[in-house]
C-alpha cells in the first residue's frame, strides 16, 4: 500500500476538464484522509495479528475452543489486513451524493479516522444499496453518483450520474455512457476482473436478497450470473446473522477446475477468504481422477437418484444381528448373549452415526450387557472385562461378521460387480439395467460414481475411524499409567506440602499432562458440511444424483442457485422448480437477468440463430452494446496467422481456442474444450470445426457457450 500523498487522480490528457479542482478538490481531501487512516489500520492490525499469534493455543483436552477462536481471530485479522494492503486508495469505488446534500464515500471494506468520523462504507451494508440500486426511475434518495476507474492505485477515469436537477451542481462530469457500459469493452486476464463498483441495478438486488429457502438466478450467457453468485456469497457472509463468521459456513461450487481458478482472486478482493470453494469432483476423495462416463444410458441410470437411495439397503444388510445365541467366557464366568441381547446391542447404534462409527456404540452396549449378566458378587473390572473380550476370537468373528468395518468403495463396487447385489439393494431396477450397470472393474470410477460414492462414504464413514480412537485411547490409558506412577512416586517421597499433595492428586491436574496434541488424529473434511448456504453456479448440469451431494450437506436447503437451462447440455425440459422440488429443495424464489452485458450484439446474433434451431423456446439475452467487428469465418489453416496479428495488435487481453486439442496453448492464447470453457470470458474466441463438436442439443449447446465466450471479437474456422 503506498503511503504518497499525491494526487489519487492520475487523468489523461483527453479527459482534462474532468481534472478541474471544482469537480475533485473534495475527493482529494477525503483520499488523504483515507491515506492517513490505511496506514493507521495496517500499522494495528499488524500489531494485533502478532499478539494473536503469540498467544498460547493450548495444548490440554479442554483448551481446544480457546485454540479455535484464536486461530479463526488469527484469520479474520489476517484477511482484512491482505485487503487493506492489496487494495490501498482503490479500496473506495465511489460516492453517493443525497438529495440533502450529504456525501457517502463507499469502499469494499468500512473504514474509520482516529475520530471515528466514518470514511467508507461497507458495500454490504443498507446504507450503501443506492451506490448500486439508484435508478433514474427509482433514485432512492440520491442527487449523484459517482463511480471511480482504477488504474495501478490511481483513478484514471471516472463516471457520474445525475438523478435530480441539483445533482449537477458542482457534483458531476457527465458522460455520453454510463460506467457500466464504458467498462465492457476492455481487456480481459486470466483472472476474473474486479467488477463490484460497477454492479448493476438488477444484479445487486439478488446479491441482497434474503437466504431463507432457494434462490435460482436464471439468465443467458454475459448476465453476470457468477458476478452475482461470487458477491452475494460475500454479501451473505457479511449481512446474514445466520451465515456470518463464527455462525455458520458457505460453500461456493463451481462446474470445473479452469472456473475455480478464473474466479479465484473475487472473493479475497471482496475480503472474504472463509467461504469454501470446489467443484462437484471435490467432494469425493479421488473425485478428480474419475474418467468420464462413456456410455449415455449409463450416465442416465447413474443420475437418478433411486439409485443413490440404493446405498442405504446396502449398508443396513451388515447391520443385521445374529439370530443364534453364544456363550462367552470371562474371569467371572460364562455369559449367553441370546438373540435378544444382540439386537439390543444392534439398537444401541445412533441413527445419525456412520456404520463404521456405530460400531464402538455397538460394542460398548454389548459389554454393559455382558457386564450385567455377571453374578452381582463378584467383583468385576470393567477395564479387564473390556480387554477380555477385545481377545475373545469366537465373539470378535461372530461380531466382525454381523458389523464389519466396510470401505465406501467397496460397497459401490459391489453394485457394479454383482448383479444380485444390486438388484437386492435396488428393487426398481430392470434386469436390463441391472446387466447394463456392470463391468470388469468395478473399481474404474467414472464421474457418474461419485453421488454414490459420497452416500456410501456418508452413510459408513471412516473405516479408519473405530481403529484410530481404540488406538487414540490406548495412548491415552498408557500416558495415564506413567503419570500415575509418577505421581505415586512423588507422593511417597513425601516431598511438598499439603495443597500440593492433593493437586497431584487431582484429575484435572493429571489429564492436563497428557499431551493430546501429539495423540493421532485425522484432517478434517473441510467439504463434508454442514453449510448454512451453498451457492452453485452452473446448476443446469447437475443431476439429481449430484444434488443429493450438496441438499446432505445444507440442512437448511438454503441455496442461490445459478444457472442458464439453455446451456444444459443433456437438456433442460422442465421449469427450475420442477427440476428442484424432485430433487428435495423446498421454497423456491426466481430471479432473472435478461441483459447480456459480456457478448457484442454481432456475436449474439449468430450465437442466436445456432441455439434456437436446437431449443426453439431458449431464453436468449439482449447485448446491450456493439463492437463493430462483425464474426469472422475461415479456413483451420489461417489460425496460426490469426493468433499471431491479433497478439501483435494487442499488447493485453487473452485469446481461447475452443475445439482443437492438438492446438498447443501459449501465452495469452488458452485452448479448452466446448465444456471447460463454460463459465469463462476471452477477448478472442477461435472456435475450430464447431461442427465436430456433436449433434443434437448437446452440440448445439457447446456451439451456443463457446461464441458467447467472446467479448470483443468472434472467429469460427473450419476444414
Amino acid at each position: 500500500m503506498s503511503t504518497r500523498h499525491e494526487s489519487a487522480f492520475d487523468l489523461p490528457e483527453n479527459l482534462a476538464a474532468k481534472a478541474d479542482p471544482a469537480l475533485i478538490a473534495a475527493d482529494e481531501r477525503h483520499f488523504a484522509a483515507i491515506a492517513a487512516s490505511l496506514d493507521r489500520s495496517v500499522r494495528d492490525l499488524s500489531a494485533r495479528l502478532e499478539a494473536a499469534r503469540k498467544a498460547p493455543g493450548g495444548t490440554g483436552q479442554f483448551d481446544g475452543q480457546h485454540a479455535a477462536d484464536r486461530d479463526r481471530e488469527i484469520h479474520r485479522l489476517t484477511a482484512r489486513l491482505n485487503t487493506l494492503r492489496r487494495y490501498g486508495l482503490d479500496l473506495c469505488l465511489g460516492r453517493i451524493v443525497a438529495a440533502g446534500g450529504d456525501t457517502v464515500y463507499i469502499g469494499r471494506l468500512g473504514l474509520t479516522d482516529a475520530d471515528g468520523r466514518r470514511l467508507l462504507l461497507d458495500w454490504r451494508t443498507p446504507a450503501a444499496e443506492p451506490f448500486f440500486g439508484a435508478t433514474h426511475g427509482n433514485p432512492m434518495g440520491l442527487a449523484s453518483r459517482r463511480r471511480y476507474r482504477w488504474t495501478n492505485g490511481r483513478i484514471a477515469d471516472y463516471w457520474d450520474e445525475v438523478f435530480t436537477p441539483e445533482g449537477m451542481e458542482g457534483h458531476a462530469a457527465l458522460d455520453d455512457q454510463s460506467a457500466f457500459i464504458a467498462s465492457l469493452g476492455g481487456t480481459r486476464s486470466e483472472r476474473m476482473r474486479d467488477v463490484l463498483g460497477t454492479i448493476q441495478a438488477d444484479q445487486d438486488a439478488i446479491i441482497r436478497a434474503g437466504s431463507g429457502g432457494a434462490l435460482v438466478v436464471d439468465g443467458g450467457p454475459g448476465t453476470g450470473k457468477t458476478v452475482v453468485a461470487l458477491h452475494r456469497a460475500a454479501y451473505l457472509v457479511y449481512a446474514d446473522p445466520r451465515l456470518g463468521h463464527h455462525r455458520g459456513d458457505v460453500l461456493f461450487v463451481g462446474p470445473h477446475e479452469p472456473y475455480l481458478a478464473y474466479v479465484a482472486d473475487v472473493l479475497p478482493s471482496l475480503g472474504e477468504e472463509g467461504v469454501q470453494t470446489c467443484t462437484l469432483r471435490d467432494l469425493v476423495p479421488g473425485g478428480a481422477d474419475a474418467a468420464p462416463e462413456t456410455d449415455p444410458e449409463t450416465a442416465r441410470l447413474k443420475a437418478s437418484a433411486d439409485l443413490v437411495k440404493a446405498v442405504e439397503p446396502a449398508a443396513r444388510r451388515y447391520e443385521q444381528p445374529p439370530k443364534r445365541g453364544l456363550s462367552v467366557e470371562t474371569h467371572w464366568g460364562e455369559v449367553y448373549l441370546n438373540a435378544e441381547d444382540w439386537a439390543d446391542a444392534f439398537a444401541a447404534a445412533g441413527t445419525d452415526t456412520p456404520h463404521n462409527e456405530a460400531r464402538d456404540q455397538v460394542w460398548q452396549e454389548l459389554v454393559e450387557i455382558v457386564l450385567a449378566k455377571l453374578p452381582g458378587d463378584e467383583d468385576v473390572s470393567e477395564a479387564l472385562l473390556r480387554r477380555s473380550l477385545a481377545r475373545n476370537r469366537e465373539l470378535l468373528a461372530v461380531f466382525d461378521k454381523a458389523w464389519p468395518l466396510i470401505e465406501p468403495t467397496d460397497l459401490v463396487a459391489a453394485f457394479w460387480a454383482s448383479p444380485e447385489f444390486l438388484r437386492w439393494c435396488a428393487p426398481h431396477l430392470e434386469d436390463a439395467d441391472v446387466e447394463r450397470l456392470q463391468r470388469p472393474d468395478p473399481f474404474a470410477w467414472t464421474v457418474s460414481d461419485l453421488p454414490l460414492l459420497d452416500a456410501a462414504r456418508r452413510r459408513l464413514g471412516d473405516p479408519e475411524a473405530s481403529r484410530r480412537a481404540r488406538r487414540r485411547e490406548a495412548e491415552i490409558a498408557s500416558e495415564r499409567e506413567v503419570i500415575d506412577k509418577v505421581v505415586e512416586d512423588i507422593l511417597e517421597a513425601g516431598d511438598g506440602n499439603v495443597e500440593e499433595m492433593i493437586l497431584l492428586k487431582g484429575a484435572d491436574l493429571q489429564d492436563a499432562l497428557v499431551h493430546y496434541e501429539d495423540l493421532e488424529t485425522p484432517d478434517p473434511d473441510l467439504l463434508a458440511g454442514p453449510f448454512a448456504h451453498i451457492v452453485v453456479d452452473e446448476a443446469q448440469e447437475l443431476t439429481d444424483a449430484e444434488w443429493q451431494m450438496l441438499l446432505q450437506r445444507c440442512p437448511s436447503r438454503s441455496f442461490t442457485i445459478v444457472g442458464d437451462r439453455a446451456q444444459a447440455r443433456h437438456g433442460f425440459t422442465e421449469s427450475w422448480t420442477e427440476r428442484l422440488e424432485r430433487v428435495g429443495m423446498g421454497r423456491i424464489t426466481m430471479a432473472s437477468l435478461s441483459i447480456n452485458y459480456r457478448t457484442p450484439e454481432e456475436v449474439m446474433a449468430e450465437a442466436e440463430q445456432v441455439i434456437k434451431a436446437a431449443l426453439p423456446d431458449a431464453n436468449v439475452p439482449t447485448s446491450v452494446r456493439r463492437s463493430g467487428v462483425p464474426v469472422e469465418y475461415g479456413p483451420v489453416a489461417d489460425l496460426d496467422g490469426l493468433l499471431e496479428a491479433w497478439l501483435a495488435e494487442h499488447a493485453d487481453g487473452t485469446a481461447c481456442v475452443i475445439g482443437a486439442p492438438w492446438f498447443e496453448p501459449r501465452r495469452r492464447v488458452r485452448s479448452l474444450t466446448p465444456e471447460l470453457s463454460k463459465g469463462l470470458e476471452f477477448d478472442l474466441v477461435v472456435l475450430v470445426d464447431p461442427e465436430d463438436f456433436g449433434g443434437g442439443i448437446e452440440g448445439a449447446v457447446d456451439r451456443y457457450v463457446a461464441m458467447t465466450r467472446a467479448t470483443q471479437r468472434l472467429a469460427v474456422l473450419s476444414g
